[in-house]
């Protein structure tokens, strides 16, 4: 069977290049376009885009709902097969347009992979997310490991997460010259924050245990006379071959980490080895925001921690990191409402009330006669 289409290719490399020139998507967004645009293929056997019609889309809908997950076994969520038909309409609107390809295909025809307005309803839907509490962190760094260097890293990842709120993108990228004292330079020149945008996040009081960890790690690279500040704050393992020929973690490499991977299996290890469920990277954020929401703070004091995370609004932070915990939700409304400054016995002035019928009164006669 067919793998390839040569044509299909070259108009995908074309689409690519609109993508990150035209429209400005990174490379991760792209290829993730790309890997729906290939699914699509392998329903069709790879038939030419040219020979496009209503009832492929149709049928890849099908098998996307028949579709299951590779890693968990179940089927597909609807966010997911919401996700990739995205792309694909995106996709075949595009090629609408294109010499060669508009004859073929109808802006309408990208319609066809739409769901309906039902299970678009559902893959938007918010759920819950899952959220480690800020003891509940704090036991997993006082349970990490460490004796060595490359266990004192591992365990500064999760404390700087902590304490700078800072995405696991630009966690893998930071350098040593971007922590001050008090603060880190998210540099967009280099350190890979989203939208590539260059913001000062001062180091969050959130977590003494955190802070300590964090500013430990720091003291100690830059100890090193070797140093310097253009090194990576979390440098890779270095591995080699052992005495029984399978790869072996032996010190901390030059070079940082060139993925997030490895940050993540820095949380799993950390959290599984602590006796807890595994939360990501990101969760982190959300606990701060959480945290900050039990403060009190005024306004100005809200923003400035709002800035701090990245979010050129408040309401970035409340919308989307700010969610109430049911449990806590349904605790907040059981308490009921606060009680009036009105007390019980006290009743209000009659002179009052008599006025305010007056002032009511005109206004009905008024109404009843139009």
């Amino acid at each position: 069977m067919t793998k390839h289409n040569a044509n299909n290719e070259r108009i995908k490399r074309d689409y690519s290049q609109y993508l990150e020139e035209a429209r400005g998507r990174d490379v991760t967004t792209v290829d993730k376009v790309l890997k729906s645009i290939a699914r699509f293929e392998e329903s069709t056997r790879h038939r030419d885009f040219k020979l496009f019609h209503k009832e492929q889309a149709v049928a890849f809908k099908t098998r996307l709902a028949e579709a299951l997950n590779a890693r968990t076994g179940e089927r597909l969520s609807k966010a997911t097969i919401h996700s990739i038909l995205r792309d694909l309409h995106g996709f075949f609107f595009w090629l609408a347009h294109v010499p060669g390809y508009k004859k073929c295909i109808q802006y309408a025809d990208a319609d066809y992979f739409n769901l309906s307005d039902k299970d678009v309803a559902i893959a938007r839907a918010r759920r819950e997310k899952r959220v480690p509490t800020l003891a509940q962190v704090e036991h997993v760094l006082s349970s990490m490991p460490a004796s060595t260097q490359i266990e004192r890293r591992d365990r500064a990842v999760l404390a700087f997460a902590v304490v700078t709120g800072a995405r696991v993108a630009a966690l893998a990228s930071l350098r040593l010259g971007d922590l001050n004292i008090d603060y880190v330079d998210q540099d967009a020149r280099h350190v890979q924050t989203k939208f590539s945008k260059t913001f000062r996040t001062f180091l969050m009081p959130v977590s003494e245990l955190a802070m300590s960890i964090a500013l430990e790690w720091h003291a100690e690279l830059t100890a090193n006379p070797l140093g310097s500040p253009g090194d990576p704050l979390f440098p890779a393992t270095e591995t080699s071959v052992g005495e029984r020929g399978s790869f072996e973690s032996r010190a901390l490499a030059k070079q940082g980490w060139r993925t997030t991977g490895p940050i993540r299996d820095v949380f799993r290890h950390a959290f599984e080895g602590a006796g807890l469920p595994y939360f990501n990277p990101h969760s982190i954020r959300d606990m701060i925001v959480r945290h900050i929401m039990t403060l009190d703070l005024p306004l100005e004091a809200l923003k400035a921690w709002s800035q701090n995370l990245g979010h050129q609004g408040l309401l970035t932070t409340l919308t989307s990191y700010g969610s109430v915990p049911t449990d806590r939700q349904g605790e907040l409304i059981r308490q009921g409402l606060p009680k009036s400054d009105i007390g019980e016995e006290e009743e209000l002035d009659p002179k009052l009330i008599a006025a305010v019928m007056r002032k009511l009164q005109p206004k009905r006669f008024s109404d009843a006669n139009r």
